[in-house]
């Protein structure tokens, strides 16, 4: 099987710069299996990204980030660029796959050829993505879409791995969610370039929009520092969201110019690299029997006949010696 995935390999990738949808959603699976193609597939597509502008949308349960991706693929189809969107579920404690299912919800899109709709499972990874997200996105980027839009799951405080994984972050809060205060406890004060207060047909969203400009007030910026929107939106009837395109696209053009879009995208690889060599050294360590070797030592830490350190350095010794 593995044999045949390398084979298939350079044809897929041609394919899926040609813009053939079954191609992508292929590669894609390859990413999420972990096939042992996936090597050859990163240095294939690697030459063909940097080109796609990667947005994150993430924020509380229930604040309407499927409803808002919508509402964002729609607004960008009409400006005429192809969207890829990685909507980031839950996963089933059954099956493995995405719980809840975001396709379900972006059922207007299902016929147009240049939106593709992937909902990923989280598998227990924590931050808000799956452990495969970053490879899915260069997969939609080398194959010629311009916009990826990656929803995370919502998990509250956890969300700031979003921040290193787009080169735009929007997050949506809603009336009755909680006040600016609680924005701030959760950390999302620091990782919003963009920030929309949806179902702003509901009472109290105009004291969350004040509460939130107070909070991003605080502090001392740079001059030149980027000063995030506030935008009132109510996605159901599509009402701000050009509004908050329209923000995104400023954010875009304010990083290109200062040199942040570099910067954030070599931070973006770095920490790509460092869990593909931290995942690698697992494997690895278990293939020497590292896990009976942790069970002693866990069991000698925990009776007080060595520390952790010494403990961590044993495990290391596997790969130095």
């Amino acid at each position: 099987m593995s044999r045949r995935a390398d084979h298939l390999v350079p044809d897929l990738v041609e394919r899926a710069r040609a813009g053939e949808v079954r191609a992508v959603a292929r590669l894609i699976s390859l990413v999420e299996d972990e096939s042992p193609a996936l090597r050859e597939v990163m240095a294939a597509l690697a030459p063909h990204t940097g080109h796609a502008q990667v947005v994150g949308i993430t924020g509380s349960p229930g604040v309407g980030k499927s409803t808002s991706t919508n509402a964002l693929v729609g607004a960008l189809r009409a400006t005429g660029k192809r969207v890829g969107v990685l909507a980031v579920d839950p996963s089933s404690p059954f099956s493995g796959g995405a719980l809840l299912g975001d396709r379900i919800r972006m059922q207007d899109h299902a016929s147009d050829d240049g939106v593709y709709i992937r909902s990923m499972a989280s598998r227990g990874h924590l931050g808000g993505l799956a452990w495969s997200t970053p490879q899915a996105v260069r997969v939609l980027d080398a194959s010629g879409f311009d916009v990826v839009l990656v929803e995370t799951v919502g998990v509250g405080q956890s969300e700031d791995e979003v921040a290193a994984a787009a080169d735009t972050t929007v997050v949506l809060l809603a009336p009755g969610m909680g006040d600016g205060i609680q924005a701030a406890k959760a950390g999302i004060l620091e990782i919003g370039d963009v920030f929309v207060v949806n179902k702003a047909d509901r009472e109290g969203a105009d004291r969350v929009r004040r509460d939130l400009r107070s909070m991003l007030s605080l502090g001392d910026r740079p001059a030149d520092a980027w000063r995030p929107g506030i935008v009132k939106t109510v996605a159901q009837t599509g009402q701000g969201v050009d509004e908050v395109v329209a923000e995104i696209d400023r954010h875009r053009e304010w990083s290109e110019r200062t040199g942040a879009l570099g910067r954030r995208r070599t931070r973006r690889a770095r920490v790509e690299v460092e869990a593909i060599a931290v995942t690698t050294l697992r494997r690895r360590w278990a293939d020497v029997g590292g896990r009976e070797e942790l069970d002693e030592l866990a069991v000698a830490v925990a009776e007080g006949r060595t520390d952790p350190y010494t403990a961590a350095d044993g495990l290391l010794s596997a790969f130095t010696d």
